[in-house]
């Protein structure tokens, strides 16, 4: 052990000794010096005292983290954590010092770590593989190297800080905290900070910046992923009291909402990227998944009125760090006007980025407002009576305050329409009034693309199928990646035209938003629909490992294994299904095909106590029976009461009706073609 002040201190939990010595031979492998101690457990004073010392003069202190790391609440590595941010302390704030590195999953939620960690970026080095372009970034640090006709650069270990309207420069410290801002202004600064690198790669190449992939690796990644592609990951509410999720994810959509009205880039939608919250995966993985180039993710700690904001773009191939910023803002100047402030910004990193700005219609001068909307889109995840109930509140408290406030009348049409189809409140009634909540939403601000998804839904359950294609057009039009209006494309295209034709469309839906549950569950039903069981079996089943308890997966699956004739399959999945509306569709049917007729009877019986909104679910079980003057005389009562009736035409269940000259009848009330 050497008093070298050019080492790199590697710190690391017992767990992770294989990792650390992979990332220190590659570091000695370049002649830099590494302090690396692989006896943890010898302990004594003279090793306690040349471990002190050695941090207090190395260089580089490289602390590990883990799973292992965030298990262990007790551990010597923990000492020498705390002395190494100890003294970071006496150092100025530009001088690199603290290299965080993160060799499995975890993420920085999950993490527990000092605070002053949070402050500088992170490395991924999964498993400890060292990259040569690691390797230099750390030589850089060790020996800097200025350039005297480039303007200083915050170097990797550094606080970061974004452009701003007052100053072309970075400094490396957080701005003062004087400063009235608010949080889309934060949105914005994120927002363009990132497309520095990523929205026209235009960026020059900082000094610090990680070398790229080899040229093998990108070509070969380029083929099926754009370099101009990200996914938003929900930013991490690291407040102390853990209550400030709705505003982290509130921010995050922000972003994501910004970054898709810009045409050049491909920008994964919300449901597919917020579903890795709390998952022990990598970027890399990440990536993969969602087939994106880059990955934006960061916190947000709030006390009282102030916010600290951290981000980081990272490249979703390799791991590294492209850019990141933390800001420390006062919230109490709330929502000054995003566009003169942006306009500043763009000025400064010389992009042009034409109609990428938001709406400004859709703004409103209430902090509480704003939080009301927050927390109302947060509580509608969850697509559960309790949770759209609250949403349903929170809108109608953000409306009381401020009436003109498009984006809370657009959430009441979400929150109606998924409360009608769901069967917790009569579904005509909450179609109606989600109609005219999302047209008063469209009137207050004629660029809400996704108020006109909306209304596309709303009109396909009306059977107005022109209208719906003209609204899902209008939507498309004012972004042409919305996932919504993409996915509600794809099943009026099922439902009014062919199967085939339905499933190239929910594939563009898919691409937009690859994990989204719902999604999948929709196409799975069209590739049902097309005949393609093996096809759907495996989008379901994948719904199911992710969720088990995802409504109607179940009821999904039983039908595709019913359909294959694997009836004792068909029924246990009938009877796994979590949510009782579609439990009770599934069971007559099953029992049926098993020839449990009895059992098919009760059951048949237990969903006619149940049927208000679920008539033509009726329909199809009468028809499946073969009953086919009782399956008309619902299917009469689903036209008027259930928007399932869309599903009518080539529906599996229903196909013994389809010669039967009743069923005309019925597609035209329908206004849809004869059965193909």
């Amino acid at each position: 052990m050497t008093e070298s002040k050019n080492a790199v201190f590697l710190s690391y939990a017992t767990e992770d000794a294989e990792a650390a010595q992979r990332i220190c031979a590659a570091l000695r492998a370049a002649s830099i010096e590494v302090w690396f101690d692989q006896s943890e457990l010898r302990g004594g004073d003279a090793w306690d005292a040349a471990i002190r010392n050695q941090i207090k003069a190395c260089a580089l202190f490289v602390p590990l983290i883990s799973m292992h790391s965030r298990a262990r609440v007790e551990g010597y590595f923990r000492l020498e954590w705390k002395l190494a941010v100890d003294r970071s302390h006496l150092m100025a704030a530009e001088k690199p010092f603290l290299v965080p590195v993160v060799i499995d999953g975890i993420n920085e939620a999950d993490a527990r770590v000092p605070d002053r960690f949070r402050e500088v970026q992170w490395t991924r080095l999964p498993g400890g593989e060292t990259p040569p372009e690691f390797v230099q970034r750390i030589r850089r640090l060790l020996v800097p190297v200025e350039d005297p006709f480039d303007s200083p650069a915050p170097r990797p270990g550094t606080v970061r800080q974004s452009l701003s309207s007052s100053s072309g420069a970075a400094t490396g410290r957080s701005p003062p905290r004087r400063r009235p801002a608010y949080a889309l202004f934060i949105v914005t600064a994120l927002l363009l900070g990132a497309m520095v690198y990523i929205g026209l790669n235009k960026a020059p190449k900082r000094a610090e910046a990680p070398a790229a992939a080899p040229a093998a690796v990108r070509a070969a990644d380029s083929l099926a992923v754009s370099d101009k592609s990200i996914a938003v990951l929900p930013f991490t509410d690291m407040s102390e009291k853990k209550d400030q999720e709705y505003f982290s994810d509130g921010l995050s959509e922000e972003l994501i909402d910004l970054l898709a009205q810009i045409p050049e880039l491909k920008v994964t939608a919300r449901t597919s990227s917020f579903s890795f919250r709390g998952r022990p995966v990598t970027v890399a993985e990440i990536g993969q998944t969602l087939k994106v180039a880059n990955v934006l993710e960061g916190s947000v700690r709030k006390a009282g009125n102030t916010i600290r904001i951290t981000a980081q773009l990272v490249r979703a191939d390799n791991g590294y760090h492209l850019w990141s910023a933390t800001y420390d803002r006062d919230l109490k100047d709330v929502f000054k006007v995003q566009d003169d402030i942006a306009r500043v910004v763009v000025d400064k990193l010389k992009l042009t980025l034409t109609g990428a700005l938001a709406s400004t219609a859709s703004r409103t001068e209430s902090t509480e407002v704003h939080n009301l909307l927050l927390q109302g889109l947060f509580a509608t995840q969850s697509d559960t009576d309790e949770g759209t109930a609250q949403a349903l509140k929170a809108f109608q408290r953000a409306l009381a305050i401020d009436p003109n406030y498009a984006p809370a009348w657009n959430g009441i049409g979400w929150v109606k329409f998924r409360r009608g189809v769901n069967g917790y409140e009569p579904v005509l009634e909450a179609i109606k009034t989600a109609e005219t909540s999302v047209k008063r939403a469209i009137e207050l601000d004629p660029a809400l693309a996704d108020a006109y998804a909306r209304l596309g839904s709303i009109r396909m359950v009306r059977y107005d199928w022109r209208g719906s294609a003209e609204a899902t057009d209008k939507a498309l039009q004012l972004d042409p990646g919305n996932s919504e209006a993409l996915f509600i494309r794809a099943i009026l295209t099922q439902v009014t035209g062919t199967s085939a034709d339905a499933m190239a469309a929910m594939q563009k839906a898919r691409d937009r938003d690859p994990l989204n549950q719902l999604t999948l569950r929709y196409a799975a039903r069209i590739l049902y629909y097309a005949g393609k069981l093996a096809e759907a079996e495996v989008l379901l089943r994948q719904i199911l490992a992710a969720s088990p308890t995802f409504s109607a997966a179940h009821y999904e699956l039983g039908r595709v294994l019913l359909a294959r004739g694997e009836v004792p399959a068909a029924i246990a999945e009938f009877e796994a299904e979590s949510n009782p509306v579609w439990r009770v569709n599934g069971l007559p049917l099953g029992y049926r095909a098993a020839h449990r007729n009895a059992e098919a009877d009760a059951a048949l019986k237990d969903l006619l106590r149940h049927s208000d909104g679920s008539e033509f679910q009726v329909a199809e079980v009468y028809a499946y029976f073969g009953d086919a003057d009782h399956a008309f005389e619902w299917l009469d009562r689903a036209v008027k009461a259930d928007p399932g009736s869309i599903w009518l035409r080539n529906d599996p269940l229903c196909i013994g009706l389809i010669h039967d000259p009743r069923y005309r009848v019925i597609l035209k009330r329908l206004n849809l073609p004869a059965s193909t």
